[in-house]
């Protein structure tokens, strides 16, 4: 008999403490399910379950039991056997992805550190036990929470199988592009030693000049002012 021991505790004689596992389980959801067979309906209990490590490993697993329990290990097992590895650049997906899987079409893109994790539904937690703390994501089609885990999973398969190494050194050039030309720009208008900058009239005088006084504006003569007068003549 195996069971889970909490630190400090002692188990009872004859038990074995069961290892810590390394896996992170999370159930998405439960349902009952009906067969119809000859007399009548038989009823069953469907569970989904994501498994991972939040380090860069994640499986889906979907399995059917008669009890709630036993379906739920049934889709451990099952999300374990069928995990794949996600590529991580940045704490975030390396491109964009438009999945789809049945009516669900979900779309995944990258993003900046801090923007954290923009999903919700069945999205979120495959997202998170992935190990990916920064993406955008949107559910563009059904809300079937099976369909949108299962288009989650094919959009993180979709990355993991892709060759990204000549995305990254494109990125990398492009970076290394943009910082030259940003260096070139700051060059460009900082000023030369020594010589003032455009407009700077206060430092172009050398010290101790003496300042020029400011001419006075010419004082504007009217017509009327500067035209003689007629003078009367002597009778």
């Amino acid at each position: 008999m195996q069971m889970n021991a909490s630190p400090g505790s002692k188990l009872p004689a004859g038990v074995r403490a069961r290892p810590a596992s390394e896996f992170e389980e999370r159930v998405v959801q439960i349902d009952r399910v009906a067969r119809v067979v000859k007399g009548g309906r038989r009823f069953r209990f469907r569970a989904t379950v994501v498994v991972g490590d939040r380090k860069n490993r994640v499986g889906l697993g979907i399995a059917k039991a008669g009890e709630v329990q036993g379906a739920i290990q049934k889709a451990v097992a099952v999300a374990k056997k069928d995990m794949i590895t996600v590529k991580i650049i940045n704490h975030t997906i390396p491109f964009a992805v438009n999945t789809s899987f049945s009516g669900a079409d979900l779309m995944m893109k990258p993003a900046r550190p801090g923007t954290g994790i923009i999903a919700g539904g069945a999205v979120r937690p495959i997202i998170e036990l992935s190990g990916i703390t920064n993406i955008l994501s949107k559910s563009l089609g059904s809300n079937n929470r099976i369909n949108n885990a299962k288009a989650a999973m094919r959009g993180l398969r979709l990355i993991s199988e892709t060759d990204i190494s000549k995305l990254t050194d494109r990125i990398a050039a492009v970076a290394k592009r943009q910082a030259a030309q940003a260096s070139a720009q700051t060059v460009a208008t900082e000023p030369a030693n020594g010589e003032p900058e455009p407009g700077d009239a206060a430092a172009a005088k050398p010290a101790g000049a003496p300042a020029k006084a400011a001419k006075k504006p010419a004082k504007r003569v009217s017509a009327k002012a500067t035209s003689a007068k007629p003078t009367k003549q002597a009778a």
